[in-house]
């Protein structure tokens, strides 16, 4: 995602994310490029340079563009080339200082809640643009039911439009930051029981197409600290699939193979890659796990630096046990 320092709003950013990921040869990282400069939601950025330097899709990941006129022009732009315009949906103005979800644990809490309408009404502004343009439209992590009625009526009328939802989100509800654990703060916040029976109905439905990770790392300094100052965002890769398995398979609100479309053919189509299925003369990149192996989420679980999760203490089902890369293991038992 283009959320670095400097944005990957150019030419030479792209290629350089481009180059160093061939050069470490572990997997692919395919660059999303910067809907505008410096994510700023001022100015666009220069798509078809982008596109050109080998970006997928463009989004201000994190920063939503406020300006329709904008969005509209992106979205226009992003047609001549075919890829997806990917949206963060938060009205700022809505959102200001705020850092929960609004309802009754954020006013016990004390703390300043963030309404559904701040994702809602971007949602609904970016459909009915898309179905202006003809654009093709992804709306990043959805948190709430209003949102899933809103892609509803996107998708009956035709518009091209596709969204997602982050395991935390259809796993963890408001209600669990009564302790006040930064582990819980992200962005969009936890929303309502309510809106995480919407998301795992809209899940079943095929009305939600990708699940993805958000997976957003922090030093421990950024957040231990009191709420307010504390960063947004969680560790996301490690966790994702045994939550999968335990919120969605175990339950039966997804198949398995329902399940595995959401990770990998679905978000493949989105950004236009040749990848996710097991077909003849595919790339042989393969995942192999169990269902049924138990896995304790502790610190020493995960594989990164930063260990920023709510998950830590739980034991789930689902153990990833070997990933292959063009046919080389690079994760897992060699044998």
């Amino acid at each position: 995602m283009p959320n670095t320092d400097p944005a990957l709003d150019n030419q030479a950013m792209v290629e350089f994310v481009n180059m160093k990921s061939k050069q470490v040869g572990l997997i692919d990282v395919k660059a999303i490029g910067a809907i505008t400069k410096g994510r700023l939601g001022q100015e666009l950025a220069p798509i078809g340079e982008l596109f050109k330097a080998g970006a997928v899709a463009i989004s201000d990941d994190g920063s939503t563009v406020m300006n329709a006129e904008i969005i509209r022009r992106a979205l226009q732009y992003s047609k001549m080339f075919n890829i997806t315009l990917i949206e963060h949906c938060e009205d700022v103005n809505l959102a200001s200082d705020a850092n929960a979800n609004e309802g009754y644990n954020a006013t016990v809490l004390g703390l300043k809640g963030i309404p559904a309408a701040a994702e809602e009404v971007i949602a609904a502004r970016d459909i009915i643009i898309a179905r202006e343009t003809g654009g093709r439209l992804h709306l990043a992590h959805l948190s709430t039911a209003g949102s899933v009625e809103l892609l509803k009526w996107g998708k009956k009328m035709g518009v091209n439009v596709t969204a997602e939802v982050t395991p935390h989100h259809f796993t963890l509800d408001d209600s669990c930051l009564k302790g006040y654990d930064t582990n819980f703060k992200m962005n969009p916040p936890l929303r309502s029981k309510e809106d995480v029976a919407a998301l795992k109905k809209a899940l079943k439905d095929g009305v939600i197409d990708v699940i993805a990770t958000d997976h957003a790392p922090h030093a421990e300094l950024d957040k231990d600290v009191e709420w307010n100052q504390a960063a947004y965002g969680i560790v996301g890769l490690e966790t994702a699939f045994p939550l999968i398995i335990n919120g969605l398979v175990k339950p039966g609100v997804l198949t398995i193979s329902q399940a595995i479309a959401k990770i990998t053919i679905n978000p493949a189509k989105i950004l236009n890659l040749d990848r996710g299925t097991l077909s003849e003369g595919a790339p042989a990149d393969i995942v192999i796990a169990d269902t049924e192996k138990m896995v304790d989420i502790n610190k020493e679980f995960f594989a990164g630096q930063s260990t920023n999760s709510p998950f830590i203490g739980m034991k789930l089902f689902g153990s990833v046990e070997t990933v292959m890369k063009n046919g080389r293991i690079i994760y897992g038992a060699k044998n």
